[in-house]
């Protein structure tokens, strides 16, 4: 594939944290300068490892949110309960301060703008990070590919990115965001509500005569009934690629 990052054999790098980003009450973007960094690709991710000053070691994955852009990697961390490796990175990470990662890895879920669409992109909670990583990519490309993003949350404010995501979806061509909220409802909320199920997805899904690429991530339940439920509407298999993640320990 074009711009396919280079594979090579993993090494720990040093990494400066040069932004910090708050996404929602509960979830940070944090942008790193990793020397060497040879780019990714759109729904890879990397691991971070956590060096106390007793020697005691914590390693976690984080997918990449953001298009490649030199030696500059963003992740999005959403706190887990706990979770000691995602309240450090929320509470107590600066500006300044050194991180070690290890990356870019994956092959499987990964999309740009030469594999073509359209694309259908679902993502429940912060599953979608590698969802945003590939629409932000289809932006910077100026693609012309047409994207439909559906997202499930707890509540309006645990929204990842909902302010970009609004704004894309109003200003560019061909790029269509449905959400949907699980628990607490607003007043006024114009979007869906509940689980994303076979009506929901039937409506909001590219119809099965469009072969869409579908890119489903987020807990392990939610991607099981979302993909079993694409087939069930007609979808060949083959076009759904899925991720899937659960309690790592934060």
């Amino acid at each position: 594939m074009a711009g396919t990052a280079v594979q090579r054999r993993l090494t720990w790098t040093v990494s400066e944290v040069v932004g910090l980003v708050v996404e929602t009450p509960e979830a940070a973007s944090i942008t790193l300068s990793s020397p060497g960094w040879d780019g990714h690709l759109p729904g890879q991710h990397i691991d971070l490892r956590l060096t106390a000053e007793d020697g005691y070691q914590a390693q976690r994955s984080y997918s990449i949110a953001t298009p490649a852009d030199g030696e500059l990697v963003t992740i999005t961390v959403e706190r887990l309960e706990d979770g000691e490796v995602s309240s450090y990175l929320l509470e107590e990470l600066r500006v300044g301060d050194s991180l070690e990662i290890r990356g870019p890895i994956g092959g499987y879920f990964v999309w740009e703008p030469t594999l073509g669409g359209p694309l259908q992109l679902i993502g429940g909670g912060s599953g979608v990070v590698p969802l945003m990583a590939m629409l932000r990519a289809r932006v910077l490309a100026e693609s012309d590919i047409p994207v439909r993003y559906l997202t499930s949350a707890r509540t309006k404010e645990m929204i990842l990115y909902r302010s970009e995501l609004d704004r894309l979806a109003a200003e560019t061509d061909g790029v269509e965001v449905v959400h949907t909220l699980t628990r607490a409802v607003p007043e006024g909320w114009g979007g869906l509500t509940g689980r994303l199920d076979e009506s929901a997805l039937e409506q909001h899904v590219w119809p099965v005569g469009e072969q869409p690429l579908c890119y489903v991530c987020g807990p392990t339940g939610f991607v099981e009934t979302v993909a079993s439920t694409l087939v069930a509407l007609g979808h060949a298999p083959e076009r759904i690629r899925t991720e899937r993640f659960g309690p790592t320990g934060g």
